[in-house]
């Protein structure tokens, strides 16, 4: 049989023919706390700094106390249709004192100043290796070759460059760390080491980031608050910094890890960092070409033949796409590190867009639809570790504002886990879904690795105390059903019959499919711990009086209980499309007519102009993937690709935002399989233009490891991992014999779906008949 072989040394690079003029053109490295963008200018090198601590100002507790008062008054104004009072009086009752959180900021730049550049600049590459989490900037002036190797090392908690010069002595430079324009102190320390040390505002982080210099041949000094490098071959750079987030001595931790880490060669460095890295990056190959020959084209230049429609070049750029959001999830989340935030943690802003906070009523949550399904377990901890301290903070927001048990989060939290209103908008700021959304990220983590462990202690109190508040919170609709409110519709609003806009509303639809899915979620895990089987009970009860999906007029998904005319037809959120992905309660196979009327909402959102930022666009990958829609799927990330990405392939809202990658190389997988539905679902929404491809290490649901390949559009075999004795099945677009040790086990005789035994550690083979 003819297979298509995946390329395992395929070319992954991002690379360039000339420097970084621009912060979305540098080139972003990353150990999940400690990040650099590299732009590779070749007199005066600068490298943008961030940590991912450093936040400005300190926690503090704005919960309004005239809340709880005014809540039955609110609803009451919402169920009689009085929106416009119920609004006024919840911003003034409701919204927090003081209103937003503080921004993550900057920790600075290390710039690098060369002498004895002369003459003219030729060869140079500038390029980040997928493959080994390095970025490189390689030129030669004259006859002398020129080189920097840059990246953030995991395992010693450093970044690293190292730099070279062919020609003996030919690297003489100088280097200083600044914050403009939040200065604090810098200094010398000793002759090879300078230390730059501040402070973010009042309660604020107080922080260091400390430099160290290493050759052995030149002479390093330091002068005033700069070290100097003369006549070097070669010379290692480590770079560490921390801040009282984590250490109450920042300086001293960043000495120590200086001090641990130059006991390493820059050799032994290098391979510490790549063997960490790899241990990742290489559970998963994507290929939909045969060749492993290397790019002809930059980076840039395959964007701009891709916009201009070439088959070839889209596919390059798709398999560079979904391995760079791999890798970006990597470098920007590692246990013990903080969750990627809007900017992941590249942020060159002390005023960010929207405060590169974390925006938990869609935005973090995208961030993390890649790790369970492309083989980054690991890196789903750092937002698990966030969801545990926000139950602290969670729990006083639930019984100050809303006098209820458990825990809740608004639209947004912080390095702090704050959980109250943030913001003065209506259209956003009382939304009490976040913590409910975010919960359901440690049940997927169960699902996908069936660590029971894990379910017990870490995921089953959390879902039970998000859903403890909705227990209590819920209040009886006139319709005997049992809805949120006072909420939203994300960002959303609508017209009211005198022509006015309204936001605040009771029981919007994204509310219910979340309150279903969480209440799911904690009833499959009672069963599965056999534990409170009671409020398991008063869960089943309760479910089964919300507000199920409904189609209104038009054969549409209704957003809202009424049906509303919407103010914004095209509007970026699709929020009650949640129940279609990333929620289970519409399917193709399962709800045929909701998920008709989710395909309706689709293309009327478009028809009007949605999908017009970065993540947006993303979301509707994943949506169409779910629609069994390869090809409108694909049509979406080519979209991405046009209209959301900056030269350095970030996504572009715009303005940057980091989970518009993310959430294109989840939907990338969405395409090729699906499991959320109890079934490995193979090929579900393959595009046409992807006729022949591989794909190797997928995780689906079940703990199973999954490798496709497939030719003209069709599926040629699957190889498939189980990590448990269980019961598998399988939906295939055609007939297919399950193999194992070469015997047949199951046929499936023309249905889509085939089942059969698996067992821990055995390796299934589906062939196509």
């Amino acid at each position: 049989m003819k297979t298509h072989k995946a390329g395992e040394n395929k070319e992954l690079k991002l690379w360039y023919r000339e420097p970084a003029k621009q912060w979305t053109e540098a080139l972003p490295i990353g150990n999940g706390r400690l990040g650099g963008m590299v732009f590779g200018q070749v007199k005066e090198e600068k490298i943008q700094l961030n940590e991912d601590s450093i936040w400005y100002g300190g926690p503090k507790e704005g919960e309004n106390p005239d809340a709880l008062q005014q809540l039955p008054h609110i609803r009451k104004l919402l169920f009689d249709g009085d929106v416009e009072k119920a609004t006024y009086l919840t911003r003034m009752s409701m919204f927090s004192t003081p209103k937003y959180y503080n921004p993550y900021q900057p920790l600075g730049e290390m710039k690098l100043f060369f002498t004895d550049l002369q003459g003219d600049v030729h060869a140079y590459l500038r390029e980040l290796d997928l493959h080994t989490g390095i970025t490189r900037v390689a030129f030669n002036v004259g006859d002398a070759a020129y080189s920097r190797e840059i990246f953030t090392s995991y395992p010693d908690q450093v970044m690293v460059i190292h730099m070279t010069c062919s020609k003996p002595g030919g690297l003489t430079f100088c280097m200083n760390l600044n914050r403009r324009p939040y200065e604090g102190d810098s200094y010398a320390r000793t002759s090879d080491t300078i230390i730059m040390n501040g402070e973010c505002g009042r309660d604020g982080v107080e922080f260091s980031g400390v430099l160290k210099a290493k050759t052995p041949d030149g002479v390093i000094q330091t002068i005033g608050d700069f070290i100097s490098v003369e006549g070097a071959s070669e010379v290692t750079l480590l770079f560490a910094a921390g801040s009282t987030f984590r250490e109450a001595d920042p300086e001293a931790a960043c000495l120590q890890q200086l001090e641990k880490a130059g006991a390493y060669t820059y050799s032994e460095l290098k391979q510490r960092h790549i063997d960490d890295y790899q241990t990742l990056f290489n559970r998963v190959q994507f290929s939909l070409s045969a060749s492993n020959e290397e790019q002809p084209l930059a980076t840039d230049e395959l964007m701009k033949v891709v916009v201009e429609g070439n088959p070839k070049h889209r596919k390059l750029l798709a398999e560079l796409y979904f391995q760079y959001g791999r890798y970006l999830t990597i470098a920007s989340s590692r246990p013990g590190s903080l969750p990627s935030n809007l900017q992941g943690i590249w942020n060159d802003s002390f005023t960010p867009p929207w405060e590169s906070k974390y925006t938990i009523n869609i935005n973090t949550q995208m961030n993390y639809w890649p790790v369970e399904v492309c083989g980054l377990s690991e890196c789903h901890e750092p937002l698990f570790d966030l969801v545990e301290r926000m139950r602290v903070k969670g729990s006083i927001t639930a019984k100050t504002l809303y006098g209820c048990r458990g825990f809740v989060a608004h639209h947004n939290t912080n390095i702090w886990a704050e959980t109250r209103p943030e913001g003065i908008l209506a259209t956003s700021v009382l939304w009490p879904m976040g913590a409910a959304w975010l919960s359901l990220h440690l049940w997927e983590h169960y699902a996908y690795t069936g660590n029971e462990k894990f379910l017990r202690e870490r995921a089953y109190p959390v879902l039970k105390e998000a859903a403890e508040f909705f227990m209590d919170y819920l209040t009886e609709a006139p319709d005997g059903t049992w809805v949120t409110g006072p909420s939203i519709s994300p960002e959303n609003s609508y017209l009211l019959p005198n022509g006015l806009r309204g936001t605040l509303c009771m029981g919007p639809s994204m509310d219910s499919q979340i309150v279903h899915a969480l209440f799911e979620a904690c009833i499959k895990s009672s069963h599965l711990l056999q534990c409170d089987e009671g409020f398991r009970d008063q869960l089943s009860e309760r479910m089964g009086k919300l507000p199920q999906p409904q189609i209104g007029a038009n054969g549409q998904l209704m957003e809202w209980m009424e049906e509303y005319v919407e103010a914004e037809p095209g509007h970026r959120h699709i929020s009650h499309l949640f129940a279609l992905h990333p929620g289970r309660q519409i399917d193709i196979h399962t709800t045929p007519d909701l998920a008709e009327a989710a395909k309706m909402t689709l293309r009327s959102r478009l028809a009007n102009g949605g999908g017009h930022t970065g993540w947006s666009c993303a979301w509707i990958i994943n949506m169409f993937a779910r629609l069994g829609d390869g090809d409108s799927a694909l049509a979406y990330l080519l979209n991405l690709f046009e209209k959301s990405t900056y030269p350095n392939l970030f996504d572009a809202h715009p303005p940057f935002q980091i989970d518009g990658n993310f959430g294109a190389t989840a939907g990338i997988a969405e395409m090729l399989l699906q499991s959320h539905m109890g079934e490995l679902n193979l090929l579900p929404a393959l595009p046409g233009d992807w006729a022949s491809g591989t794909i190797k290490g997928l995780r689906a649901q079940g703990g199973y490891v999954v490798d496709l390949v497939w030719e003209k559009g069709q599926l040629s075999e699957a190889t498939i991992q189980a990590s448990t004795d269980d019961h598998c099945t399988i939906r295939t677009s055609s007939s297919v014999v399950v193999v194992l040790n070469d015997q047949e086990i199951a046929r499936s005789n023309g249905e889509q779906t085939t089942s059969f035994k698996v067992q821990q550690g055995s390796v299934y083979r589906v062939i196509a008949q």
